[in-house]
């Protein structure tokens, strides 16, 4: 009798080489034993033996099926750079949301049902959708209307379809002195000229705000009230209100980014001072996952049918496999506990952070997944984003984040979402020494 390891391995072999993919299902054993001329008893050993290697998994009632590949380690931080420790991107991902995910969508997988998700969809989206995601949204006494929420694709179109609705080509829109990267490219590809606001320990100065208007009209703000990035400021309900009258005095919009606000949802938004002139965006990318995500934009009235025409016009309407995935995760309470593992998991970086960067000049929330890093004398952003690119990690200078044409602070942005706890914490050290030496010691090594 053929040796069941010599079976398997020529399986193994399969999977390695891509002929059979994850989520691949075998043939119900007996007809694997007929196919390779083997008994019962040893294509069950097959079985076993493939799922003992991780290779295939096995579900109750439904068979046997092959298994996406483990991670590979994090590399070690003198490689090159191609297997770098990535800083810079923040995407968290929690080890038990892929099977809550999982759990969430294989109802779509059905052929009738996904023959209905595969067709187009609107902005509007569908009034279950509209109504799942109001509550996913809600804060305290506020809940949006589900009547004034619209859909993207992502969170980024959802914020260039509301700029466009708000600010012509050649108009001015305000922002914090340090900003979203992204914005600045929307913006610039629109032709819209950013006006830097001055950002104290509360977020935005609304003093900045009125001084760049009588300077000349803004269309617009953009605002990060919440969880602001990089900063980590989350505005006090006093600061929103403010800001919220200073919009209605200036009859002045806003757009509201509230990505990262599922890490504190302890406070209100924007939107609900002033509902009537802010424009509420928000997405699922970091809350659940990026590679199937789903934006949303909550608007006054008057601003629904132009948001509308932005989505529609940019190609920017949601995908109805992602809308009707979301509802799903967002009705069976799959979105919400994924999001409390994530704050979980984005305290317990920070303690990270705070045990290596002890001593030097962090500014970070206790919930937040990044930190501001104002670096020591003498380093400069520059020389230590090239220092710590040499030891294989990659962070983010302050430049990226300025708008206009004032110096940059001499800063960093360390994003800890992306690695392994233990890689995080081995790159954290060796950025600590790097902060502890100066560039001229490293010359001299």
């Amino acid at each position: 009798m053929e040796d069941f390891r010599r079976v398997a391995d020529s399986i193994a072999a399969e999977i390695e080489a891509g002929r059979l993919r994850p989520g691949d299902r075998l043939p119900p054993q007996r007809i694997f034993a007929r196919r390779h001329g083997i008994a019962n008893s040893t294509a069950a050993r097959v079985y076993r033996e493939l799922t003992r290697r991780g290779l295939t998994v096995g579900e109750v009632g439904r068979g046997t099926f092959v298994r996406a590949a483990d991670p590979r380690p994090g590399p070690a931080l003198a490689e090159p750079a191609g297997s770098r420790i990535d800083l810079e991107l923040n995407y968290p991902v929690v080890p038990e949301q892929s099977k809550l995910l999982a759990d969430g969508i294989s109802p779509l997988l059905r052929a009738d049902v996904l023959e209905s998700s595969m067709r187009p969809v609107g902005a509007a989206g569908t009034p279950l959708a509209r109504s799942v995601a109001a509550d996913l949204l809600a804060r305290g006494q506020w809940r949006p209307d589900p009547e004034r929420l619209l859909f993207a694709g992502n969170g980024r179109q959802a914020i260039a379809a509301a700029l466009a609705a708000l600010v012509p080509p050649g108009g001015r829109l305000g922002v914090e002195e340090l900003t979203y990267p992204v914005l600045k490219g929307i913006a610039a590809r629109a032709g819209v000229t950013l006006v830097p606001l001055r950002v104290d320990a509360a977020g935005l100065d609304p003093a900045a705000v009125e001084a760049a208007a009588r300077k000349a009209p803004l269309k617009a703000l953009y605002v990060q009230p919440t969880m602001h990035n990089p900063l980590s400021i989350s505005m006090p309900v006093e600061r929103r209100a403010d800001i919220a009258d200073l919009l209605a005095r200036l009859d002045l919009p806003a757009i509201e980014d509230t990505i990262w606000s599922f890490l504190r949802d302890d406070l209100p938004p924007l939107a609900a001072f002033a509902p009537e002139r802010t424009i509420l965006v928000d997405s699922l990318s970091k809350r659940l996952a990026p590679g199937l995500s789903l934006g949303f934009a909550v608007m006054p009235g008057s601003a629904v049918a132009p948001v509308a025409t932005a989505l529609r016009s940019g190609g920017w309407t949601p995908m109805r496999f992602a809308l009707e995935a979301a509802t799903r995760w967002l009705t069976d309470d799959t979105a919400r506990s994924v999001a409390v593992a994530k704050q979980r998991d984005a305290a317990m970086r920070q303690d990270i952070a705070a045990a290596h960067l002890h001593g030097f000049a962090i500014r970070s929330d206790p919930r937040s997944y990044y930190c501001w890093w104002e670096l020591p004398s003498p380093w400069r952003a520059d020389t230590f984003v090239a220092a710590a690119a040499r030891h294989g990690i990659a962070v983010t200078p302050a430049a990226a984040f300025a708008v206009g044409r004032n110096s940059a602070p001499n800063a960093i942005r360390l994003g800890l979402a992306s690695p392994p706890p233990d890689t995080l914490s081995r790159a954290l050290a060796t950025l600590a020494g790097l902060a502890r030496s100066t560039p001229e010691d490293l010359v001299a090594e």
